[in-house]
């Protein structure tokens, strides 16, 4: 046990002086992990016990898009379409070939809760750079008990694997640069080639990531041109290869565009980017708030992250107390380079500072501020919040890009706070010192326990967005169950692909958009490729019946409130090949 001169006694999580800002200790990692799996299954178990798994429209269009990887009339990559990116599919393949877990969205979990639990370990080896070991014990709780982050631990959205990439790649960053600094190459080069198959990792997960892979590249850059000549020689292989690896995640995408839909940057201005689903849902001359206006964008974007973050009104403190703490650390003068890289046994233990280094490289955290300021403001992306005009929900997970920030700053805020009280000789200042630490994590609980009360702003969205989806989706999967499974069905999968998923038919039993040639083949001629056509409100499908309703008979019509009617036609041509 080891105590402060004021008195404060810190009890050590895994040995070594409290009091020194180090690196993570052998064996340190790897129970924050287990624990993030404990947590990840806790969350699982509530969150299908009560149907919210399948919630969003985008986990099951995800999941869909990896069914139809190897369930179509065409299957192979070329179904990974050209605008969402393709890692989280590919990582869910293994799981939605069986059925079941198709229809009940289990096959989403696995990929995002050990995503979960490997950035809950991932906050804990970044946050032990930058703070003493309480209070990186603290920024892991505050991370960790998010109850938003819990929620999309168990679905098929892309969030979880994002936020595991993002902060591993700092980690690796901060350890490749420490270990530059401190001349020893083989964990320098081990660190920055992680970090190259981390970043591409996100270029194939998110765009933010394209951005972000550009800023440790140019953080690796820097440190690598300003090492020691004997250390830069060293290495400079490897930084070629590193950078090669950056950049071959971009250039594979703009290949597999131009490859599989004529354009290298369909992924922006094609028929389902961001850009034109915006033309097709603003009303005529009208934009949302935020649209080529930065400083609307910024609003609407900090206010996201502050709810996604804290309970009640508490998101307020996080961000004005992290960006606090980013201030005056980056004043502060940081201890020295020695002996501080991962996996090296030498320790400044003389130091209670993190490395200086190691502070700004801290800023890469704050890399999805601007990124997404510029996307609200110039990318098309809208972010709709209860508490902002117009007072509704969409997209509001955005904002969880930003907690392991405020989760990593807020801490900081609270220890400099308790560095404060421990400077004073007051009875009131070493008593508050001493239990800050504790109340801290008491707030860490109550502001879960909080958050859940009011259901979590990412939750809620999807609750409220789900529920006229998902009643035309179930009484049209109903009516799907009634048609034979070995005929052909046409409908468009684009925004109601839950359907079949709920009727539990193969998605290479439907004509749609998945497989083009006989989507086309489909609009052109309805009754002589379909046995049965699905059109919902005016959708392609419905042009093309009303362009070509030859041969088509209606036999029913779903409707459910706030959604479009479906009807179903019967073809009265169609005939199996070779007949």
């Amino acid at each position: 046990m080891g105590a402060d001169p004021k008195g404060v006694a810190a009890e050590p999580l895994f040995g070594g002086d409290p009091e020194v800002v180090r690196p993570v200790g052998r064996g340190e990692t790897f129970p924050l992990f287990a624990l993030g799996v404990i947590f990840a299954f806790a969350s699982l178990a509530v969150c299908y016990h009560r149907g919210f798994v399948l919630l969003y429209g985008d986990a099951v269009a995800h999941l869909a898009i990896a069914r139809r990887i190897f369930d179509a009339r065409y299957p192979g990559l070329a179904q990974l379409g050209g605008v969402w990116l393709p890692l989280p599919h590919l990582l869910m393949v293994p799981f939605v070939r069986d059925m079941t877990m198709w229809q009940t969205g289990l096959a989403g979990a696995p990929m995002s809760m050990l995503s979960y639990a490997a950035s809950v370990a991932g906050i804990w080896r970044l946050a032990r750079r930058l703070m003493r070991q309480r209070w990186a014990l603290v920024a892991t709780a505050f991370y960790a008990l998010n109850p938003n982050l819990l929620y999309l631990a168990t679905t098929a959205m892309t969030e979880a694997v994002f936020l595991a990439l993002f902060v591993w790649t700092i980690v690796a960053t901060m350890e490749g640069i420490a270990a530059m600094r401190a001349n020893v190459p083989v964990v320098a080069r081990a660190r920055m080639m992680l970090a190259g198959f981390l970043i591409m990792g996100q270029v194939f997960t998110r765009y933010d990531g394209w951005i972000f892979g550009a800023a440790v590249w140019c953080c690796f850059a820097y440190a690598w041109w300003n090492s020691v000549p004997e250390m830069k020689a060293r290495l400079r292989t490897w930084f070629v290869v590193f950078t090669i690896i950056v950049a071959a995640g971009p250039l594979l995408w703009f290949w597999y565009n131009h490859h599989f839909a004529g354009d290298w940057l369909d992924f922006m201005r094609g028929p389902y980017s961001a850009k034109q689903i915006e033309r097709r849902t603003a009303p005529p001359g009208q934009h949302y708030r935020g649209w080529h206006n930065p400083a609307w964008a910024l609003l609407f974007y900090t206010r996201t992250a502050q709810i996604d973050a804290a309970a009640w009104e508490m998101g307020f403190v996080a961000m004005y107390a992290s960006l606090w703490a980013m201030w005056v650390s980056l004043k502060a003068k940081g201890s020295g380079s020695r002996g501080q890289g991962s996996g090296l046994r030498v320790q400044n233990a003389e130091s209670m500072q993190p490395l200086r280094s190691d502070v700004k490289l801290g800023l890469l955290l704050w890399v999805p501020l601007p990124f997404y300021v510029y996307s609200v403001a110039y990318g098309s992306v809208p972010i709709f919040i209860p508490q902002l005009w117009p007072h509704a929900y969409y997209n509001a997970r955005y904002g969880m890009e930003m907690l392991p920030v405020l989760a990593i700053y807020t801490a900081l805020a609270a220890e400099m706070l308790e560095q404060w009280l421990r400077g004073r000789s007051d009875a009131w200042a070493v008593t508050s010192a001493k239990l800050w630490p504790k109340v801290a994590l008491a707030l860490c609980a109550l502001n879960c326990v909080g958050m859940m009360v009011r259901t979590p702003l990412v939750l809620k969205e999807a609750m409220v967005n789900a529920r006229t989806r998902m009643a035309l989706e179930k009484a049209l999967a109903f009516e799907m169950e009634t048609l034979p499974y070995d005929e052909p069905v046409m409908m468009s999968t684009t925004d109601h692909v839950g359907a079949v998923q709920v009727a539990g038919r193969d998605l290479k039993s439907m004509i749609s958009e998945g497989d083009e040639q006989s989507w086309e083949w489909g609009l052109a001629d309805p009754a002589k490729y379909a046995a049965f056509v699905i059109a919902i409100g005016n959708d392609r499908v419905a042009q093309a019946v009303k362009e070509h309703p030859q041969g088509l008979t209606e036999i029913s019509v779903v409707c459910t409130s706030g959604q479009p009617c479906a009807k179903v036609y019967q073809s009265t041509t169609w005939k199996p090949a070779g007949h």
